[in-house]
C-alpha cells in the first residue's frame, strides 16, 4: 500500500497527533500508515470524537433508571419511555468553533447535524432549543457574532419546519472570542421503531445518501478539538455549509425507509462524516465494512480519499440495508429527491477497508478507532484564582443606592434581559404543539392525540462554576429540573454539553472534574439519568479560558393537565414564596451587574431541600392549584416578582407585596441568589388547601401579597409601574443592538 504523502513529523504534528499516538496507529496497522489512514486516525482519535481526555471523568455521571431505553454513549442520541408506548429521543452539541469563525454557518449547520442524530434514531424531530454564550454587547464584534448565530438557527429551523422553542442566552467577557453554540433537539417515535446505528450481516449493502460530497467541512473534528487562536480565521474551510431543504427530504425519506423494516442500521455523517459513520457501525455491529470512495458522490473535482474521509460536508447519511431490498429503498429515494449510491457492503473480517476505484487507500480495525482511542488521565489542580474569590466579602463593594434603580439596572442586564430580540426570530409555532412559548421557565410541546407534553429548559449559570465548579455543576443540573418543575412537570432525564478551555491545563481540567461531580451529585439525587451529549473542550482564545459551561438539558413529562407559566395571571391570586431567603451574593447579577464585580462564594445547594421543592411543585401543579410558578434564579427574588409581572403574551399585571425580611439587608432581600425558592400564584378561594399540601411536604412557605394593580410593590422598598418594568426587561438586547446599528437578520 503506497502512501500519497510522505509522513513526516510535521505532518504528524499539523494532524494533531502526539508522537506517542503515532507509534500506536504503528503498532495497531504493523506497519507506517499512509496519509489516508494517519487523517482517519487523527479526527476519530480526536477528543472532539474520541473524549480521550474526558472519558474518565464522564463515567462519574449515572446513566441507568428505569425509564432509560438507549443510554449514554450506545447510540447517536439517548432514548426516555413515556410511557403507552411512545419514547421521546433527545440531545444537546456544541457547534462552537464552527460559529466563532462562521457565525451563521456554523450555528446552522450546528442545528442540522442535533436534528440528524434524533431522526436517524427513528424519531420524528419535534421541537428544538438552544444554550448561546457571547460577549458583552458593547463589542462590535459581539454584536456581529450574535446576529449571525441567532440568524443562523433561524434560518436552518425555520426552514426544516422543526419548531425552536426556547433555550437561553448569557453575556460574559469570559467569551469573547469564542462563543458557545449549544443545539438542543428532541423527538418522537413508538418504542418499537427506534433504530440502531449498527453495520450487522456480511453481504448487506452500504448505501451513501443525500448530498455530495465537497470540501467544505475538512477536518471539523480536529478543529474543534484545538484552541482557537488568531490564526483560526485560516480554518474557514473547516465549517461546513448546511441545506436545509435538503435535509428536510432526507428526514423524510429517512423516516420512511425506517418504516419499511428493510434497514439493519443507519447513521449520520456529522463530526468526522464518511469516516466516523462507517468506523462507528462496524465496530457497534462487531462486523468489518468495506466502501469504495470513488462512488461517493462528489461536488468537487480532484479529490482523493484523504478529502472525501474527512470532509464533513452536510445533510449526508449511511445506510446499511438488507441484502435484497435495494429495489424498495431506491424506491423511497427516488421519491424524495435524493442522490444514493450503494458505496460498499458489510464484511466479516472486522477491517474498515477503503478503496479508490478498486485499490486499497486504507485499511484499519474499526474498533481501534471507534472505541480504543487513548485515554488520558489529566492532571487536575485547583485554581489559584479561588484563594482570592472565596476570600471576597460582597459587602466590600459598597451600598446599591436607590433600590428602585437597581432592579431595573439588573431587568436591563442582557443576561436578565428578556431575550425576545433573539426567539421572536425562530418559528415557534410550526406543527401547532407549542403549547409554553418561549419566555416562561420551560417550554411545553405536547404530544397529539395523548394527554402527555413534554417539558425543556437548558440551564446553567457559568459565574458559579467558575467560582466553585462542583457548586455550578450541581445547580446546573437543580435549577433546570426547578424549571420544568415549575411548568408541572416530573423531570426524567438529562443531557449535557460539556463546554470547557484546554484540558492540558491542570486548573481547567479540575474544573471539569469538580462540575461533573456536582452534576452527578445532582442527577442521583433528583434520580435523572443522563441519556448522552457532548464534550467541547479548547474553548479558549489568546486572552484565557472560558468559564467553566456544563450546559444541562432537562426533559420532564406532563400527563393528564395543563402546564404551568410563570407569569401573574389575575388580580386577586395570591402570591406565595417557597423556601427561605440566606444572605448569599457571591457571584450574584447584583455584583456583576452594579459593581463589575464576578467573586465571592456562590450560593449552596442543598439536594435534599431541592429535590424536596420539585417534588412539592409536581404536586401542587397535579391538584390544580398553581396559576403561576416562576423559580428564583439569577438576580434573586426581586428580579423573579418583576418578571412574574411580564407575560410574554403581553399580559402584564402589577403586585402589593411584604416579604419578612428576618433581619436581612435590604439588598439581600431582594436579590440574594439562595436557591430552591420559587413565587407562585393560587387563586383565593383554593390558597388554604395549597397551604395543606404545603404544610404537609414540610417546605418553607410565606403568603407574601396578592396580584393586582399597575405596580410592583415590595415593602417600602421598591416600587416601579410595570410599564417601566416592562419596557426595561423587553427591549434590552434591542436597544443595544439597534443603537450599534445590528439587525435582527443578516
Amino acid at each position: 500500500m503506497s502512501a500519497e504523502v510522505t509522513i513526516t513529523p510535521e505532518i504528524i504534528q499539523k494532524h494533531n497527533v502526539t508522537p506517542e499516538e503515532y507509534q500506536e496507529i504503528r503498532s495497531i496497522l504493523g506497519r507506517d500508515p499512509n496519509i489516508t489512514e494517519l487523517g482517519i486516525f487523527s479526527v476519530m482519535w480526536s477528543e472532539h470524537c474520541s473524549y480521550k481526555n474526558s472519558k474518565k471523568v464522564l463515567k462519574l455521571l449515572p446513566k441507568d433508571g428505569p425509564r432509560m431505553l438507549v443510554k449514554a454513549g450506545e447510540e447517536n442520541a439517548g432514548v426516555v419511555d413515556i410511557g403507552d408506548g411512545w419514547v421521546i429521543a433527545f440531545k444537546i452539541e456544541s457547534h462552537n468553533h464552527p460559529s466563532a469563525i462562521e457565525p451563521f454557518q456554523g450555528a446552522a449547520t450546528g442545528v442540522g447535524g442535533i436534528l440528524r442524530d434524533i431522526f436517524t434514531m427513528g424519531a420524528r424531530p419535534i421541537a428544538s432549543m438552544n444554550s448561546l454564550r457571547f460577549g458583552t454587547l458593547d463589542q462590535p464584534v459581539v454584536r456581529r457574532l450574535l446576529t449571525g448565530v441567532v440568524a443562523g438557527i433561524a434560518h436552518y429551523g425555520n426552514c426544516i419546519g422543526v419548531p425552536t422553542i426556547g433555550g437561553e442566552v448569557y453575556f460574559d467577557e469570559s467569551y469573547e472570542g469564542n462563543p458557545l453554540v449549544n443545539a438542543f433537539a428532541l423527538g418522537l417515535a413508538r418504542k418499537e421503531d427506534i433504530v440502531k446505528a449498527k453495520a450487522e450481516g456480511a453481504g448487506n449493502p452500504v448505501f451513501y445518501l443525500g448530498a455530495a460530497t465537497g470540501r467544505d467541512g475538512m477536518g471539523g473534528a480536529s478543529f474543534a478539538s484545538k484552541d482557537l487562536t488568531e490564526e483560526s480565521e485560516k480554518d474557514r474551510p473547516a465549517v461546513q455549509v448546511g441545506d436545509p431543504f435538503l435535509e428536510k427530504l432526507l428526514l423524510e425519506a429517512v423516516l420512511e425507509l425506517l418504516k419499511t423494516g428493510c434497514v439493519v442500521g443507519i447513521q449520520d455523517m456529522g463530526a468526522a462524516g464518511l469516516t466516523c459513520s462507517t468506523c462507528e457501525t462496524a465496530s457497534r455491529g462487531d462486523t468489518g465494512i468495506e466502501i469504495d470512495v470513488a462512488k461517493v458522490p462528489q461536488r468537487e473535482t480532484g479529490m482523493v480519499p484523504y478529502e472525501v474521509m474527512l470532509s464533513e460536508s452536510q445533510e449526508r447519511m449511511l445506510v446499511i440495508l438488507k441484502k435484497g431490498r435495494e429495489a424498495e429503498a431506491k424506491r423511497i429515494f427516488e421519491k424524495w429527491d435524493l442522490h444514493a449510491e450503494e458505496i460498499g457492503q458489510v464484511t466479516d473480517d472486522k477491517i474498515m477497508r477503503v478503496r479508490w476505484n478498486g485499490k486499497v487507500a486504507a485499511e484499519i480495525p474499526p474498533r481501534r478507532l471507534a472505541d480504543d482511542a487513548p485515554v488520558y488521565d489529566r492532571k487536575a489542580v485547583e485554581p489559584k484564582y479561588l484563594t482570592e474569590t472565596r476570600a471576597y466579602d460582597w459587602r466590600s463593594a459598597g451600598k446599591p443606592g436607590d433600590l428602585n434603580a437597581a432592579l431595573l439596572k439588573l431587568l436591563d442586564s442582557p443576561t436578565i434581559a428578556s431575550k425576545e430580540w433573539v426567539y421572536r426570530q425562530y418559528d415557534h409555532m410550526v406543527r401547532t404543539n407549542t403549547t409554553v412559548l418561549p419566555g416562561s421557565d420551560a417550554s411545553v410541546i405536547r404530544i397529539k392525540g395523548t394527554n402527555k407534553s413534554i417539558a425543556m429548559s437548558v440551564d446553567c449559570n457559568s459565574t458559579y462554576c467558575y467560582l466553585d465548579p462542583y457548586e455550578g455543576g450541581k445547580i446546573a443540573v437543580l435549577e433546570s429540573a426547578r424549571n420544568v418543575a415549575c411548568s408541572g412537570a416530573k423531570p426524567l432525564s438529562i443531557t449535557n454539553c460539556l463546554n470547557f478551555g484546554n484540558p492540558h491545563n491542570p486548573e481547567i481540567f479540575w474544573q471539569l472534574q469538580k462540575c461533573v461531580e456536582g452534576m452527578r451529585d445532582a442527577c442521583l439525587a433528583l434520580g435523572t439519568p443522563v441519556s448522552g451529549g457532548n464534550v467541547s473542550l479548547y474553548n479558549q482564545n489568546p486572552k484565557g479560558a472560558i468559564d467553566p459551561t456544563p450546559t444541562v438539558g432537562m426533559v420532564g413529562l406532563i400527563e393528564g393537565r395543563q402546564p404551568v407559566t410563570s407569569h401573574f395571571k389575575d388580580a386577586g391570586d395570591a402570591v406565595l414564596l417557597l423556601g427561605t431567603t440566606r444572605e448569599e451574593m457571591g457571584g450574584s447579577e447584583y455584583l456583576k451587574t452594579l459593581f463589575k464585580v464576578k467573586s465571592g462564594l456562590p450560593p449552596r445547594a442543598d439536594l435534599a431541600e431541592a429535590v424536596k421543592l420539585v417534588d412539592l411543585l409536581q404536586a401542587l401543579a397535579a391538584k390544580g392549584l398553581l396559576k403561576s410558578a416562576h423559580d428564583c434564579a439569577e438576580g434573586g427574588l426581586a428580579v423573579a416578582l418583576a418578571e412574574s409581572c411580564i407575560s410574554s403574551l403581553g399580559q402584564e399585571t402589577g403586585a402589593q407585596l411584604t416579604v419578612d425580611a428576618a433581619g436581612l439587608a435590604p439588598e439581600v432581600l431582594l436579590f440574594s441568589e439562595t436557591q430552591s425558592r420559587a413565587v407562585i400564584t393560587v387563586a383565593p378561594e383554593r390558597l388554604e388547601e395549597a397551604r395543606r399540601l404545603i404544610a404537609a411536604q414540610g417546605y418553607p412557605c410565606a403568603v407574601i401579597g396578592k396580584v393586582g394593580g399597575h405596580e410592583l410593590v415590595i415593602n417600602g422598598l421598591v416600587r416601579v409601574p410595570v410599564e417601566v418594568l416592562s419596557h426595561t426587561w423587553r427591549g434590552s438586547i434591542a436597544r443595544r443592538m439597534d443603537a450599534a446599528g445590528g439587525s435582527s437578520a443578516l
